[in-house]
């Protein structure tokens, strides 16, 4: 096999694209993509040069170009324990089925499904076992399935994610083992911008306000509140919303002082930018920030970390190269 054509769906701002990209090389070729949020279009098409297709439950099977893998960080935030974990009863929870009317049509020889680590055990474990029956006994594929820990793969970044693989034909597959410790692997410090603009630094007010709502909770024996990050340890996973940045704080006095401003807090406690946010998952430089700053952070929040895709992908290239059998009964792998 020369190559392998892909499709991105629910493709957000191109993680996943970018880990089989730099995990395939010139032997990917992606022919669809589909997205249906405007700000990431416009970030997706200014990296990938293509705006994604939209809305995916109206867009039919034969409108999708033949390809050979499909991938799909399909929507976390029915599943997600920052959510309400409605599941399949929630709309977003439904997206499963559509990638399942694709793979179903579409009989393509792999695909790598991403979500939430909570997903494994929504419902009481339910909602997993409707998704690995579906796959396993109604599509008839092989299905792998392991959580992995970003900051096991060279990022500052505490982020479980479970990965779903699986194959047409059955193959046998391996999940990447971790390539660091967490005491080796690179800190905050590594991901800090200097130079900080002074509208990332909190208020007085605000960090006031964040300070009496961590000692409520701290009075109620619950974890909640402000977190200013170690720049020698980890960064706390990034998520959507106010919770993702005021559990990533930063001090940075040097930033503030060069910055000028004057109204800000103190302690001089900023939140991450949105090309820190990129650097914690793993995305270049490079990369090109094309949407306001709140907007970006959230994309790069509710992206995936780059480097674990990509060596996901590298195994799932190996396993499509060496097409070994798989084992007759699929274990669990944690």
């Amino acid at each position: 096999m020369k190559g392998f054509r892909l499709i991105d769906l629910y493709a957000g701002i191109g993680g996943i694209r970018l880990g089989f990209g730099q995990a395939f090389g010139n032997s990917a070729r992606f022919v669809f993509s589909n997205e249906i949020n405007k700000n990431c279009c416009a970030t997706y098409e200014a990296n990938f040069g293509k705006n994604p297709s939209g809305d995916i439950t109206k867009i039919r099977t034969s409108d999708i170009p033949d390809f050979d893998i499909l991938l799909a960080g399909f929507p976390c935030q029915a599943f997600s324990i920052a959510g309400k974990q409605n599941g399949f009863a929630d709309i977003r929870g439904t997206h499963f089925f559509e990638i399942a009317r694709i793979i179903r049509d579409k009989k393509p020889l792999a695909f790598l499904l991403e979500n939430v680590k909570h997903f494994q055990n929504h419902d009481k474990g339910r909602t997993f076992s409707t998704v690995k029956k579906t796959i396993e006994d109604d599509l008839g594929y092989t299905f792998y399935y392991s959580t992995l820990n970003a900051a096991d793969f060279g990022l500052a970044q505490k982020r479980q994610r479970v990965f779903m693989v699986g194959f047409r034909d059955p193959i046998s597959f391996e999940f990447p083992k971790p390539m660091v410790r967490l005491t080796e692997g690179p800190c905050v410090r590594t991901i800090l911008e200097n130079d900080v603009e002074g509208h990332f630094f909190l208020s007085q007010k605000y960090l006031d306000t964040l300070k009496k709502h961590r000692k409520r909770h701290e009075e109620k024996n619950h974890g909640f509140g402000y977190v200013v990050l170690d720049k020698d340890g980890l960064a706390n996973t990034l998520v959507l919303g106010g919770m993702g940045t005021e559990r990533n704080l930063i001090s940075d006095k040097d930033s503030l002082r060069k910055s000028g401003r004057t109204d800000a807090n103190s302690e001089a406690i900023r939140s991450l930018t949105p090309r820190e946010a990129l650097r914690l998952q793993g995305f270049p430089e490079s990369f090109k920030i094309v949407v306001p700053k709140t907007s970006m952070f959230d994309q790069a929040a509710n992206s995936v970390p780059v480097p674990v895709v990509k060596v996901v992908a590298f195994q799932m290239l190996k396993a499509l190269k060496e097409k070994k059998p798989a084992p007759t009964m699929m274990p669990y792998i944690k």
